[in-house]
């Protein structure tokens, strides 16, 4: 009898995320203020906050959702379990990524043996996302300044969402005050406690600490080295189990992390920009779907298909999650399972993109600042493009792999051009979209590295190698 095929992950992941869009939009079009009326509740926000009438944080009573029944502590229950799914799902990931981070990565340099690869590995890591952050932002303003978006927003449009997200504005500008100089960053890189950068997830210093470690394991007898190497190593395969269990539960999760930010988004919010929205959608699909294919065409003979289908779960699951880091133990397993990346590169080439390689947030930093100059009716000189591009990557390399971070680096791009910082309040509206959209790109990115450098490496397998270690149910699908 023929054994009956399953349906692939990515595509359970992308029935998930269809129905996450198509009942977000349905809450948010369907679901009003007379709704929560006729099942008793009148304070909505008060009501989600806590039970009946009691008295909430604000030390107010809500006695307006005094009717509340039956019917409309269902509908809170639902809304919190489907809270609760999504952020279990994002917490685990990120729970796995500083230790498959500090295992994996300690292996791969360890077993590199040569300090010199280490260096050549890395700068060729470094140099590919350099060269591809400059060249999506290059990408993003030229799109932007073909389709001037800024000129086409309405000014009833603007004066409503500025007064509605100045606020946000304002809070976004204050913390420019916590992002670290140039020096600092520098200083940053070693971490005075190993063990608390683990403790807050700090990646750029758990990899220069698991880096560190690897390569004095190639310092000392193999006889001592051994036996540690062996423990890390058969702690990154029980890390890759729990990986590919967690994943199991992805195209609920899915459901769970997209439905709510499209009705908290709304529709309303989308039209305003939405020129501003395809802009930079357009972008960023330039970046993913012709520069990074072109690169791995040319230097690492990665066809299209061969490439989007290995990585569409890390893609997904980034999309969902608008986190790199979050996202982070998935990508690495599509590289090196999906992809056939050998394990030391996508463990070394994975983390380091996942904290330093933002194209796609670089690219919407510079359609943003282009999109916000022409709301003003400010006209960019080619000096201050060059700034932006310059700034841009700068601030890419420096943003945090966590949702929303982008609009804090923002800030520091618009005032190191003039633009006045207020016009990011039109934009903040549909920024968790975007921050969806463009942390696909940077995922796509890492990816992409991990491959290009494999190649040049003579460490990356062909297609029929890893269809056919597929097929024998040497790696997991």
């Amino acid at each position: 009898m023929e054994k009956r095929r399953r349906l692939a992950l990515h595509w359970k992941i992308v029935i998930g995320l269809v129905l996450g869009v198509i009942v977000g939009i349905a809450i948010d079009r369907l679901w009003t203020g007379q709704t929560w009326a006729a099942i008793g509740v009148n304070d909505p926000r008060a009501f989600m906050a806590g039970r009946g009438n009691e008295t909430f944080a604000s030390g107010v009573a809500s006695e307006a959702n005094a009717e509340a029944g039956f019917v409309a502590g269902a509908v809170r229950f639902i809304v919190n379990a489907n809270t609760l799914i999504g952020q279990l799902f994002f917490r685990s990931l990120r729970f796995i990524a500083v230790p498959i981070v500090i295992c994996s990565l300690t292996i791969g340099v360890a077993s590199l043996g040569d300090l010199k690869r280490l260096g050549r590995i890395g700068g060729k890591t470094v140099g590919f996302f350099v060269f591809t952050t400059a060249i999506s932002i290059a990408v993003g303003l030229t799109i932007a300044d073909i389709a001037s978006p800024g000129e086409r927003i309405d000014p009833a449009a603007r004066a409503e969402m500025t007064a509605k997200y100045q606020s946000n504005v304002e809070a976004s500008r204050g913390r420019t005050s916590e992002v670290p100089s140039f020096w600092q960053q520098g200083l940053d890189l070693v971490p005075p406690n190993p063990f608390q950068a683990l403790a807050t997830a700090q990646m750029l210093q758990v990899i220069v600490a698991a880096m560190a470690l690897g390569a004095a394991l190639t310092m000392i007898p193999s006889s001592k080295s051994g036996p540690v190497i062996a423990i890390f190593d058969a702690l990154t395969d029980a890390i890759v189990m729990l990986v590919n269990t967690i994943m199991r539960l992805a195209p609920i999760a899915v459901f769970t992390l997209v439905a709510p930010a499209i009705v908290i988004m709304g529709l309303d919010v989308l039209k305003a920009v939405g020129v501003y929205c395809v802009v930079v959608i357009v972008g960023l699909a330039t970046i993913m779907l012709i520069v990074y294919p072109l690169v791995l065409r040319l230097v690492a003979g990665v066809g299209f298909v061969r490439f989007f289908r290995a990585l569409s779960p890390a893609m997904l699951t980034a999309f969902s999650s608008s986190s790199s880091n979050a996202t982070l133990p998935v990508t690495i397993s599509c590289a090196i399972n999906r992809l056939g990346v050998s394990e030391r590169i996508a463990s070394f080439a994975c983390p380091l993109g996942a904290t330093i390689n933002m194209a796609g947030t670089a690219m919407y930093q510079g359609v943003a600042t282009v999109f916000i100059a022409q709301m003003y009716g400010m006209d960019l000189t080619i000096g201050q493009l060059a700034v932006i591009v310059l700034t841009a990557t700068l601030a890419g390399i420096g943003t945090p792999g966590i949702p929303g971070a982008g609009v804090v680096m923002l800030v520091i791009v618009l005032e190191s051009v003039g633009v006045p910082p207020d016009g990011i309040a039109v934009i903040l509206g549909v920024d968790r979209l975007l921050d969806m959209c463009r942390t696909v790109v940077n995922v796509t990115g890492d990816a992409a590295a991990a491959a290009v450098v494999a190649k040049t490496e003579g460490e990356l397998l062909s297609e029929t190698e890893v269809e056919k270690r597929l097929a024998e149910g040497r790696l997991p699908d």
